[in-house]
């Protein structure tokens, strides 16, 4: 039997969200799952639900400003990687319920990805294994030429565009939902440096990821050009105290094309894999 109640949520600054839950009798593992930049938590659902049929309590974080978040960004309603890492994952991390002795895990898709190894970092003692799929640091020296030589320009056309616009209307470049501009400024800087950071954070967060000991397992698709394996090993290699595991999913293992969005449908090829690593 699984337990599909949501968890409601409330950050000590007032923001409220809904934490999706599929939660087996006798969970073997716990998953704090962060989705991908525009993608509202309900669209993992399949993936949560493959996974509870496995024995992993799976709760789908759910980002700022989307889905049953009760913000939305504007001129007036801004934030960035800050807010995410101090207000809203600790107030998930809070509301997981306590299975004493089983392991919690986290990870995420694309920048829930890049954003759960952050979290990790910031508290290395909770997490022990970090499952990625279809991610990767977006540092524009881990693309194949030519599309890597053309981000730079994209990393500073973005963060202006959301300035003058007060949000980035993500969905008209194909690129996200409506973004806040702090947010996007955030993620074009580790485009740029390949350096992880959270402006008005003090906080260092590359050195928290060097720091993390355990096993990250990592699920490339070989025809994702927003996540390709090198900007996958360029991410892992920020954790070197991580035993990684990569592995790539082609369309005839996934039943369907192996871009960056396609798995969340038929996601028992990726569950497969994460769970080679976990058995």
């Amino acid at each position: 039997m699984i337990d599909a109640s949501p968890l409601t949520v409330q950050a000590e600054d007032g923001h409220r969200f809904e934490l999706l839950a599929r939660v087996p009798t006798q969970p073997r593992a716990r998953l704090l799952w962060l989705p991908a930049l525009g993608v509202a938590a309900r669209h993992y659902l399949p993936f949560a639900e493959a996974l509870a049929a496995r024995g992993v309590a799976v709760y789908l974080h759910e980002w700022r400003g989307n889905g049953s978040s009760s913000l939305r960004p504007s001129r007036t309603q801004d934030w960035g990687y800050r807010e995410i890492l101090t207000q809203d994952l600790p107030a998930s991390l809070a509301r997981l319920p306590d299975e004493g002795l089983t392991p919690l895990i986290i990870g995420g898709h694309s920048l829930g990805g890049q954003l759960a190894c952050c979290f990790a970092g910031l508290h290395p003692q909770r997490f022990a294994r970090v499952w990625l799929v279809a991610s990767g640091t977006p540092y524009w020296r881990t693309f194949p030429a030519p599309r890597g030589w053309t981000l730079p320009l994209v990393y500073r056309f973005l963060p202006w565009l959301a300035r003058r616009q007060g949000v980035l209307h993500g969905r008209k470049l194909g690129f996200g939902g409506t973004e806040a501009r702090s947010l996007i400024r955030d993620w074009s800087r580790v485009g740029l440096n390949n350096h992880y950071a959270a402006a008005g954070m003090a906080v260092d967060l590359e050195a928290g990821m060097r720091e993390l000991r355990g096993q990250a397992t990592a699920v490339v698709m070989d025809a994702d050009w927003l996540a390709p394996v090198g900007s996958m090993q360029g991410l892992l290699d920020k954790m070197p105290g991580m035993r990684a595991q990569r592995d790539v999913v082609s369309a005839q293992m996934l039943g369907a094309r192996a871009d960056h969005f396609a798995w969340m449908k038929t996601p028992e090829a990726v569950v497969q894999r994460l769970f080679h690593s976990f058995e």
